[in-house]
C-alpha cells in the first residue's frame, strides 16, 4: 500500500542511560502490533548479549510500524539510538535522520548528564522535542518536579509532556497519538534525484554489507546503480528492505521520507560509513549531505593475547569484528612486557570494554589490554606536527616544540552534598571550571573542560564512588590545547618497560615516578641479585628503588676455622651475584603490570 508523506512520523528515542528508553520502544513496538506477543521479548531491538545484559544500546536500531489513527493510516519510523558519549556520532546520524524525538526522563531520578548532552544535538538538528516522564508507576516517581527540572535545566518549554510507565504500558497510546499529531511528516521532492543518508551500516553473513538509510530526496529501487558519495563506488541495489526487529520486510523501493535496508553485496562495511551519501549513478544528487566525516577514535590500548601462541587467532577475530564496526581500527605492535598484540583504537571506554568482552565472549580468547592513552599533536623543532597514539612513538626531548593534548567539555550532574569531594576530583584531574549552576535546592549541574587524558582509565569509577554513585557524567570532545608534558619511562634492571611509558604533566612527573617504583616493589618478585627500579624523564632518573635479591646463607656448612674461609665464601657469592646482574634479565608480571596502571 502507497503511503502519502505527509502520512510519515520519523522519530528518535533519546535518553540518559536506564531511563527505560529500550523497554518504551518494546511498548511501542506491541501497541503498534509489529511483532506478536508469543514472539516479543524484552529489548526486543537490542541484538547483542552484552546490550541485554548491561541494559544498554550500542549500535542504534530501527523499526517500521504501522498506526492508525483517526480512520487514517501511518507509517511510524522508530530509530532507537545509543545513550553513551562514546556512540554519540550514531546518534547524532539518527537523529539527523529524524524530524523528532522522544525526551525520556526518569520520574524518580530526574535530568541527568547524558540527557543534557542528547538534547542539545537534538535542538541543533530542528528537531520537535516531545517530554516523556516514564516510570510514573515507581513509588518514589514525581514527573511534575522532574518536568521543572527540565525546564530548569534545559529551558525546553514542557507544557505539552506525556507521562507514561513503560513498563506497565500506561499512556503509551496517547504518547503515539501526540507523535503523530506533533512531529511533522518528513520534506523533501520526490521527483529529485536520489540523496540519502547512510546511519547505520553493519555485515550479514549471506547478504554482506547492509547499509540502514533514510531517503531525503527522491527513491532507491531495485537493480538501481548507486553511487557512494565520499568514495565515488558504484554498486547495484540488490535488494531492499522495512526494518523489523523479527525479520526484515522486502520491498521493490524506499521513497522519500522514507527509512529502509540497502543490500549491495559490498564484502565489508568499509565503503558504507555512517553518514555517508547514496545518489543515484546515472543522474547524482549536486550535494551531499552536510556533516560526513569517518568516525575517529579518541582512545588507544594495546591489547595482547594471554597465551602468546594465540596471536593469530586475535587478528582474526579483530578482522571478523571489524565486518561489523568499522569504526575499530588496529596494527600490530610488540611489547617486551606483553608480547606480541595489536594497538587498537576505540570511540571511547565504553566501546573499548565492549569490544575486549566481546573479543572474549565470541572468539574464546584471553586478553589483557595496556593502559588506555589518548591522540597527541606534537609540533617539532623542524616545523613538522604529528600525531602520536603511543608514549613510545614521542620523539626525543630535543627535537620537541610542543605537544598539544585533546581535551573534553565534561558535563556533570551531582547532588549538593557530594559537591566538594567533585571539585576536588576535577581540581585534581586538572579541569577548568565552565559553569556552576544549582538546577534546584537538591543538584547541581557543572560544566568543565579537562583533558581527556586524565577521564580515560579511573575517572568515571572514582566519581561514582566520590558520590555514592549519586553523579552523572557526559562529555564530548572539544580539540587540542597546549600543554607542559613529558614522557615517563619506567626501567627495570636498567631496561625501559615500553608498555608502562606514559605521558604525563611536568609538575606530576615526579610524584608518578615515585608511586610507579614504590607499586613495582611490592610486585616484582625477588630475584638471586638485586634489581633497581627506577623512574626517568629521558636520561634524568626521578625516583628509584631496588628489589633485594633473595638471601641464601653460603657460610652456614663452615664450621670453624678462621674468619678468612668465610670472608673468601662471601666474596665469591659477591662476585657472582655481580656477574648474575650483567647478564640477568627481570621479567615484569603482568599483575604487576595491571595494578600499576591503575595508580593514581
Amino acid at each position: 500500500m502507497e503511503i502519502p508523506q505527509t502520512h510519515i512520523r520519523n522519530f528518535s528515542i533519546i535518553a540518559h542511560i536506564d531511563h527505560g528508553k529500550s523497554t518504551l520502544a518494546d511498548r511501542i513496538i506491541q501497541e503498534c502490533k509489529a511483532v506478536s506477543d508469543r514472539k516479543m521479548s524484552a529489548q526486543v531491538m537490542d541484538t547483542m548479549d552484552i546490550e541485554k545484559e548491561r541494559g544498554i544500546t550500542i549500535k542504534a536500531q530501527s523499526v517500521r510500524l504501522n498506526y492508525e489513527k483517526d480512520g487514517e493510516h501511518y507509517i511510524l519510523n522508530l530509530i532507537d539510538t545509543p545513550g553513551h558519549v562514546d556512540f554519540s556520532y550514531e546518534v547524532s546520524r539518527s537523529l539527523a535522520s529524524s524530524e523528532g524525538a522522544l525526551l525520556i526522563v526518569d520520574a524518580a531520578q530526574g535530568v541527568e548528564a547524558q540527557t543534557i548532552a542528547n538534547v542539545y544535538i537534538a535542538l541543533d538538528n530542528d528537531l520537535t522535542l516531545i517530554p516523556v516522564v516514564n516510570k510514573i508507576d515507581l513509588p518514589a516517581a514525581d514527573p511534575y518536579r522532574v518536568l521543572t527540572e527540565v525546564e530548569d535545566a534545559i529551558g525546553l518549554d514542557c507544557t505539552e509532556h506525556s507521562l507514561v510507565s513503560a513498563k506497565t504500558g500506561e499512556g503509551v497510546h496517547d504518547l503515539i497519538d501526540a507523535i503523530v499529531d506533533r512531529i511533522p511528516a518528513p520534506n523533501g521532492d520526490e521527483d529529485a534525484p536520489t540523496k540519502a543518508l547512510i546511519y547505520d551500516s553493519w555485515f550479514d553473513n549471506y547478504l554482506g554489507a547492509l547499509a540502514l538509510v533514510r531517503v531525503y530526496e527522491g527513491s532507491i529501487e531495485k537493480g538501481q546503480k548507486v553511487q557512494i558519495m565520499s568514495t565515488k563506488e558504484e554498486h547495484v541495489v540488490l535488494d531492499l528492505m522495512y526494518p523489523n526487529p523479527i525479520a526484515p520486510i522486502k520491498t521493490n523501493s524506499i521513497n522519500t521520507g522514507e527509512i529502509g535496508i540497502v543490500v549491495t553485496g559490498q564484502k565489508t562495511v568499509d565503503g558504507l560509513q555512517v553518514g555517508d551519501t547514496i545518489t543515484d549513478a546515472k543522474n547524482p544528487t549536486k550535494e551531499i549531505i552536510d556533516g560526513f566525516e569517518p568516525a575517529k577514535p579518541f582512545v588507544f590500548a594495546g591489547i595482547y593475547p594471554i597465551e602468546t601462541d594465540k596471536f593469530e587467532d586475535l587478528r582474526d577475530a579483530l578482522n571478523k569484528l571489524k565486518l561489523n564496526d568499522s569504526s575499530i581500527s588496529f596494527e600490530p605492535e610488540s611489547s617486551l612486557a606483553l608480547g606480541s598484540g595489536f594497538r587498537t583504537g576505540f570511540l571511547g571506554m565504553l566501546h573499548m570494554e565492549v569490544i575486549k568482552e566481546r573479543l572474549e565472549r565470541e572468539f574464546n580468547l584471553e586478553l589483557i589490554a595496556s593502559a588506555p592513552t589518548v591522540v597527541y599533536e606534537v609540533l617539532q623543532t623542524n616545523g613538522d606536527r604529528i600525531e602520536i597514539q603511543n608514549p613510545f612513538e614521542l620523539p626525543e626531548a630535543q627535537k620537541i616544540d610542543t605537544i598539544f593534548e585533546p581535551y573534553i567539555k565534561a558535563t556533570i550532574l551531582v547532588p549538593n552534598d557530594y559537591l566538594g569531594n567533585v571539585i576536588k576530583l576535577l581540581n585534581d584531574r586538572r579541569g577548568m571550571q565552565v559553569k556552576m549552576d544549582y538546577i534546584n535546592s537538591e543538584r547541581v549541574l557543572l560544566e568543565y573542560d579537562i583533558p581527556m587524558n586524565e577521564i580515560v582509565l579511573d575517572f568515571y569509577d572514582k566519581l561514582k564512588s566520590t558520590t555514592k554513585g549519586y553523579a552523572s557524567f557526559d562529555y564530548e570532545p572539544i580539540g587540542f590545547r597546549e600543554g607542559d608534558l613529558v614522557k615517563l619511562d619506567i626501567k627495570v634492571a636498567g631496561d625501559v618497560v615500553d608498555a608502562l611509558s606514559i605521558i604525563v604533566p611536568r609538575d606530576r612527573a615526579r610524584t608518578r615516578g615515585l608511586a610507579f617504583v614504590k607499586s613495582l616493589k611490592e610486585l616484582i618478585p625477588r630475584q638471586l641479585f638485586e634489581v633497581a627500579i627506577q623512574a626517568s624523564i629521558g636520561n634524568d632518573i626521578i625516583a628509584r628503588t631496588n628489589v633485594k635479591s633473595t638471601g641464601k646463607n653460603v657460610t652456614a656448612k663452615c664450621y670453624g676455622g678462621d674468619i678468612t674461609r668465610k670472608r673468601k665464601l662471601l666474596d665469591k657469592q659477591k662476585a657472582g651475584k655481580k656477574r648474575m646482574k650483567a647478564i640477568g634479565s627481570v621479567n615484569v608480571p603482568q599483575e604487576a603490570f595491571m595494578a600499576v596502571l591503575k595508580l593514581d
